[in-house]
């Protein structure tokens, strides 16, 4: 299985780029690849069928909605964009039929029958015993009945509104009198009540129907004219863009809160239906819903496969990874004077390896400490029940200065973001929003404290978010540091964000999204460049979640025709193509997709041996490089280097989880090597090693 084709030409005659629509299919299918997995423990493949399925909804929300957008304008502004996106829609939709063809095949012929292996059984309605009937009709009453709203279809009557992402069944009936053909359908009430119902079973069985069963075996119930001839699922998934016209006059947050209200009835970006369904019913959907034959994909007898993850696990723990418990990060978890730590040393955590404990302490300690005079932070995502944000919100009531600036247009959370931002102001938190015309995705925070005459200040730069749940699977590294040159920088740049006044300096040390973070990576790029061309030791080493950014994977085609030995590990998107004799044959690229969710970004340059190692919130892409405010930050603590340095190493001799990333994105499993190395578990072992060598 593939999911690229021919790489693509965008704004460039002399470079190939692989589309990053194209690209993206590619990474989710390496997700898909983990469902299939015979050595992935059972439970963790319907985990990552529930991740894919996750991950293709908001793909059609957001990128596919923008192809049919750009579909309906103009062929003049269709040319600004150089690319056919009639073309790659239709590239697009003819993967994702091939890729749901082998999900349904994994589910079914794979993951179905290792169920029963286990003594799990999914039933369907024409497999229930007596009892288990009872059972499932009087559910039926109590629970879904308010929920399920049958709505015949007539023609020449208003058709009903379709909720976004809400599963239905399309009903063939006849009627019972004059035999008639009558449609209709039927919500399947997944947003109230939990999709799988465990069945009352005997002998040790472990049973369970879905749902949408429930619905199918009591339809009788709610059409009692009609004998019921088939039903098929279907569900429709809208645009989720926000399309505000114009962020720089009047109120971007009213603005964001009257567009969010429109979401949920945006125009359709996919409509998924049973494969079995007959042309005739489908060709009356599309009529009455008025779709087109661009909006239609194909699908199993199921959709929103991404409730998988609530599957019931019966307490089958063997069925599971096996848990890697959180590390506590000694230096900092055991000491009885927390700031007096944070003093001595840089400090890298690594997550979700380390126990994110660490960073709640931080702000935890902060509110009560008498000493502390001022806290800052940058929150993008944050958890539904954050003691980080509850913290910030008891600094206040203890007399500190608190800032937090909230990115409001943070994709899915804006809604969030904005209850959090009402929270903090009620509590008296100074807080600031969005930029016009940019996103903030920096993830930083200082606190300042009086320490006799002196005000000292202890910063926090990570590669992540600010969030406790997430810090749980995504692979992330942080610092803690007090050195000065970055702390001031830091500084200038909440002062940015707090009065909207440009640094009267440049920036030295990190490198900052909006003023100098592309130009300067490009130097460094160069200056690798150069070195292979003088005959110099040279080499570059990216940790990346994507790479999309023309102008970036050119200059890389240049440093890898220069001789610079370059080797990029990339969770996601990647529109560089590697290994082109001539252009690109010293880049090497792999991609790791395991249990956790690979989230850091690390740039390692080799500057002839005295090897600069940056961390960053930002990656390779457009978005990154020209429209947000982001943060890389330069790791000089020799020991943290030495720890970044080791992770790295071992990410690039993963011969278990890695994948090629090659000229045809063939995802092949990378076997080097003669023993086994998991990257992650291996990172996590690491780790621990070194809190034992600690004690």
């Amino acid at each position: 299985m593939t999911a690229a084709a021919e790489p693509q030409q965008e704004n460039t005659e002399s470079y190939p780029f692989y589309h990053r629509d194209i690209s993206w299919l590619s990474f989710n299918y390496r997700v898909l690849q983990e469902a299939k997995d015979p050595t992935v423990p059972l439970l963790e493949r319907l985990k990552f069928l529930a991740i894919y399925s996750s991950n293709l909804d908001e793909f059609f929300r957001v990128r596919v909605a923008n192809h049919r957008n750009l579909m309906r304008v103009g062929k003049k502004t269709r040319q600004v964009f150089d690319y056919n996106p009639k073309a790659i829609l239709k590239h697009i939709l003819r993967i994702v039929n091939e890729q749901q063809q082998e999900f349904s095949e994994i589910f079914e012929k794979q993951i179905v029958p290792e169920l029963g292996k286990h003594r799990i059984y999914l039933k369907r309605r024409m497999q229930l015993g007596e009892k288990q009937r009872q059972f499932v009709e009087q559910y039926f009453d109590e629970y879904m009945l308010p929920y399920v709203q049958p709505v015949l279809l007539l023609k020449g009557k208003v058709r009903p509104f379709l909720n976004n992402a809400s599963l239905y069944l399309m009903v063939h009936m006849e009627d019972k009198e004059d035999h008639t053909t009558q449609f209709a359908i039927v919500k399947v009430p997944s947003d109230h009540l939990p999709r799988f119902i465990q069945l009352p079973s005997l002998n040790g069985r472990r049973e369970i129907i879905m749902l949408d069963d429930i619905v199918r075996h009591c339809l009788g119930d709610m059409f009692p004219g009609y004998d019921i001839v088939d039903t098929y699922s279907f569900k429709l998934t809208r645009d989720a863009e926000l399309y505000i016209d114009d962020e720089f006059t009047g109120d971007l947050l009213s603005k964001i809160r009257n567009s969010l209200t429109k979401r949920h009835v945006g125009p359709a970006s996919r409509f998924v239906y049973d494969r079995e369904m007959p042309f005739e019913l489908l060709d009356f959907l599309v009529e009455t819903f008025e779709l087109k034959k661009s909006d239609l994909l194909v699908e199993g007898r199921y959709h929103n496969n991404f409730d998988f993850f609530k599957f019931p696990d019966f307490g089958l723990t063997e069925l599971k990874n096996k848990p890697l418990p959180p590390l506590p990060y000694k230096p900092l978890a055991k000491t009885t004077d927390f700031f007096g730590a944070l003093r001595g040393k840089d400090h890298l955590l690594a997550f979700p390896y380390h126990a994110y404990q660490t960073v709640v302490d931080f702000f935890e300690k902060a509110a009560h400490d008498p000493a502390v005079t001022k806290i800052k932070i940058t929150q993008y995502r944050v958890a539904k029940q954050s003691r980080i944000m509850e913290a910030l919100m008891e600094a206040v009531e203890n007399g500190k200065e608190v800032f937090v600036f909230i990115e409001v247009k943070a994709r899915f959370d804006e809604e969030a973001n904005l209850n959090w931002g009402e929270r903090l102001t009620a509590a008296g938190v100074n807080v600031a929003y969005s930029l016009p015309g940019l996103k903030v995705h920096a993830k930083m925070a200082q606190i300042e404290r009086q320490e006799g005459e002196n005000t000292q200040t202890y910063t926090y730069l990570s590669t992540g978010n600010f969030h406790e749940d997430t810090a749980k699977i995504y692979g992330d590294f942080s610092i803690f540091t007090t050195d000065p040159r970055l702390a001031n920088e830091v500084s200038r740049l909440f002062c940015f964000l707090e009065t909207g006044q440009l640094p009267e300096k440049p920036f030295e040390h990190l490198l900052v999204g909006q003023f100098q973070m592309r130009e300067k990576l490009e130097y460094l790029i160069d200056r690798e460049m150069m070195n292979a061309k003088a005959g110099k030791p040279s080499g570059i080493a990216m940790k990346l979640n994507g790479i999309q950014d023309e102008r970036m994977i050119t200059k890389l085609y240049q440093a890898s025709q220069a001789g610079v030995p370059i080797r990029l590990i990339v969770r996601g998107i990647c529109c560089l193509v590697p290994g082109i004799p001539g252009l690109s044959e010293n880049i090497q690229i792999i991609s790791i997709i395991d249990r956790y969710l690979e989230h850091a970004r690390v740039f390692l340059f080799h500057h002839q041996g005295n090897e600069e190692i940056y961390l960053a919130s930002a990656d390779l892409m457009t978005r990154n490089l020209s429209y947000r405010v982001e943060t890389v930050f330069p790791i000089y603590d020799e020991a943290i280097k030495k720890q970044l340095r080791a992770v790295i190493s071992l990410q690039w001799s993963d011969n278990t989880k890695a994948r090629i990333i090659d000229q045809e994105h063939l995802n092949q499993y990378r076997k080097i090597g003669s023993t086994r190395v998991q990257s992650q578990v291996d990172t996590y072992f690491y780790f621990k090693k070194m809190v034992y060598d600690d004690k």
